[in-house]
């Protein structure tokens, strides 16, 4: 209101619209570079609300004088349907792994024997963030990318814009690469996860996943919201403009605008770098960002090239990933849960405890001989790990923190949800309920048989399918398809839009291919491979309930154990009553893989890699013809590599592939091929 009665009264011609826009614009980022590069702000941030607000009202009236570095790209545009693919011009390679003193000596060694004379290296900080690339044409952010596959990644541009500390303008017109790690801050991870709780609303694990689904938000407001940040670690095409060491692109980038991590060292000697990460090691918690390593790479740009590459990895540069981090706490007590297969899982609830980022208050305890084998008692100081600082998990017991006090745990001799005896099988460490009507296990049955890779019912969670059981509008798996919106519309949270967009996903579920319903089922040891050859092997699911343990060995890779699984789970007869409910409600049991039938095999036994972007064709529909005709599309190109079907920009693997002489074909050939008959035709022209 303030900024409209401003320009009230005024008249506003477009020669004098423009001047402001320009002059506010220049304001802003001047602001913008003292506060998030010199970190030296000049005005409050009430000042600097002002005239951005006053920017944003005046590009609204007059949107052609807005400029390509206006600040209000910060605040987030149009939301996107979905992101499109970028084919990266320079390769995002990952770096091969070290994880002692020995093997980063081991490392320098190898260095070493190739590379004569001095060798310098860069120690620097392994963000714990989602890697992007960054491409500025002109002077101006042109592309922001994920990395992908290294080769082909996801164009988040109007996402990466809204990260303050990354310059949309820079002062080189030449094309600038650089690559990247967003991150969020452990101060504005609390205040997100903060903001969460108190609106009730999903706690997120860690500051990496929050930036990764942040950078992914198709709408970039919300993206802006959570305060992203950015260091920059490698200016992609330094070589071609003229630089020699990596230390020297930091400096350029750094007088460029572009934020790098300050905190890098250049080492003379492989002691120098010990030292250095073990001084991160030790002091890494004082940090306000995550990082759960430090990447060691040569300075030389020269030497770099002398050293080349591997398949996947440069040979010139590694990364030391820190042990897990532990800590000590209390086990107040061990809870146990029933899962979908009647397992009993035993979970410590511990003292709340800050490790690798995240407070953790639960850890798993796998079963009972690892309780037993450890020795852990209710009561006991633990010490609790990260398993790929992921899982909690306690690792082992502080003895001599023991008071006399400390009780020792029993696994329940009946269910804890059911109130059955249960058993423990001979050969098996898990303790199990084996009634097939347990609650417990009739839930985390429904909650696998909507997931993702079974049923994937969209809306379907599980604080849903727990209020349909406890409301007796279900009881088990083929109720879902009998429920009615009248039914839906009472539970909490669920109104007419909700109700009607879980109806239409479940009737879609119905017509799903075969190895979803199967996989959903929840035969024991059948995963969604197992699924999968099921689905190919057989034309419908009848035949699959009608097979003998013998026709089911038959199957490449489906051995004993899942075969005699499948026969005993078709014999219970409350399986087969469900079955048949499934069926009746539409369900599909047919396999469509049949539908491919007719295809010949052109590729049968072949090792096919696809690279680059080609005219017409996506990646996923290049990938399912070839399957679809008996090729097995393989990542990386190796000399039992059949061809590579490459595209515009294809990088390093058609590189390979022809220092190899391996064929390459583009799409024009493959579309050629798929006219043949027979595999004979294809090998001739190959």
């Amino acid at each position: 209101m303030e900024i409209e009665k401003k320009y009230e009264n005024e008249e506003l011609t477009t020669e004098k619209a423009k001047k402001i826009i320009d002059e506010l614009t220049s304001e802003i980022n001047f602001h913008n570079e003292k506060y998030y590069r010199d970190d030296a702000p000049q005005i409050s941030d009430l000042e600097y609300d002002r005239l951005l607000n006053e920017l944003i009202y005046l590009e609204g009236i007059f949107p052609e004088f807005k400029k390509v570095d206006s600040p209000t790209q910060r605040v987030g545009g149009v939301a996107l349907d979905k992101f499109t693919q970028y084919v990266h011009k320079k390769p995002m390679m990952s770096l091969s792994n070290v994880f002692s003193e020995g093997d980063i000596r081991e490392f320098d060694r190898r260095i070493r024997s190739i590379i004569s004379g001095k060798v310098e290296y860069v120690v620097e900080f392994k963000i714990d963030g989602l890697s992007v690339g960054v491409t500025y044409e002109d002077g101006y952010l042109d592309v922001g990318a994920t990395r992908g596959d290294g080769y082909v990644g996801e164009n988040v541009t109007e996402n990466i814009k809204t990260i303050k500390t990354l310059p949309i303008k820079i002062n080189d017109k030449r094309e600038i690469i650089v690559r990247g790690e967003v991150f969020i801050s452990k101060a504005d991870f609390e205040k997100v996860n903060s903001y969460q709780e108190e609106h009730d609303l999903a706690i997120y694990a860690n500051p990496r996943n929050l930036a990764a689904g942040s950078l992914r938000q198709l709408d970039s407001k919300l993206a802006a919201k959570r305060h992203l940040d950015m260091f920059v670690f490698n200016l992609e095409n330094a070589e071609d403009l003229g630089l020699k060491l990596h230390s020297e692109a930091f400096e350029y980038m750094k007088n460029l605008g572009i934020k790098i991590n300050e905190k890098y060292e250049v080492c003379d000697t492989i002691d120098r770098v010990i030292e250095t990460i073990n001084y991160w090691t030790e002091n890494r918690g004082n940090l306000d960002f995550d990082i759960d390593g430090m990447v060691i790479k040569i300075n030389s740009f020269s030497q770099r090239d002398e050293l080349g590459y591997t398949a996947k990895s440069p040979r010139w540069a590694t990364a030391y990933k820190f042990p897990a981090e532990r800590k000590k706490t209390k086990l107040i007590d061990i809870e146990v849960e029933v899962g979908r297969t009647g397992t009993i899982t035993p979970t410590a609830i511990l003292e709340p405890v800050s490790l690798a980022g995240t407070t953790v208050s639960r850890a798993t305890l796998h079963n009972e001989d690892y309780i037993k084998e450890k020795d852990i008692r209710i009561g006991d100081t633990v010490v609790v790990q990260k398993a790929g600082e992921i899982i909690p998990q306690v690792v082992e017991v502080s003895i001599e923190n023991r008071t006399g006090v400390e009780k020792i745990f029993e696994m329940p001799s009946n269910c804890p949800e059911c109130g059955e005896e249960t058993v423990r099988l001979e050969g098996e460490s898990a303790v199990k309920c084996i009634n097939i009507s347990c609650p417990a296990q009739i839930r985390r049955g429904i909650i696998h048989f909507v997931s993702r890779d079974a049923m994937d019912i969209d809306g379907m969670g599980e604080s849903i399918i727990t209020s349909l059981l406890d409301n007796g509008i279900i009881d088990r798996i083929s109720d879902l398809y009998y429920m009615n919106a009248d039914e839906l519309i009472v539970l909490d949270r669920m109104g007419e839009k909700s109700v009607s967009n879980l109806m239409n996903s479940i009737e879609k579920s119905k017509t799903n291919d075969l190895w979803r319903l199967i996989n959903g089922l929840g035969i024991k040891f059948v995963g969604v491979k197992g699924a999968k050859l099921l689905d190919e092997n057989f034309n419908n699911l009848d035949e699959i309930i009608s097979a003998s343990v013998e026709d089911l060995i038959r199957i490449d890779e489906f051995g004993e154990i899942m075969s005699d699984s499948v026969v005993k789970f078709f014999k219970e007869e409350k399986n087969i009553e469900m079955i048949e409910e499934l069926r009746r409600a539409g369900v599909n049991f047919e396999s469509k893989q049949k539908e491919f039938s007719d295809k010949p095999m052109l590729f049968e036994g072949m090792k096919v890699v696809l690279t680059g972007t080609l005219p017409t064709l996506k990646r996923n529909e290049a990938k399912e013809l070839l399957e679809e005709c008996g090729a097995k599309v393989v990542s990386s190109v190796s000399k039992a590599t059949t061809f590579v079907l490459a595209g515009k920009e294809a990088g390093s693997k058609l590189e390979k592939a022809l220092n190899l002489g391996v064929k390459v074909i583009d799409e024009e050939s493959f579309m050629e091929f798929l006219k043949y008959r027979t595999e004979e035709e294809v090998l001739e022209k190959l």
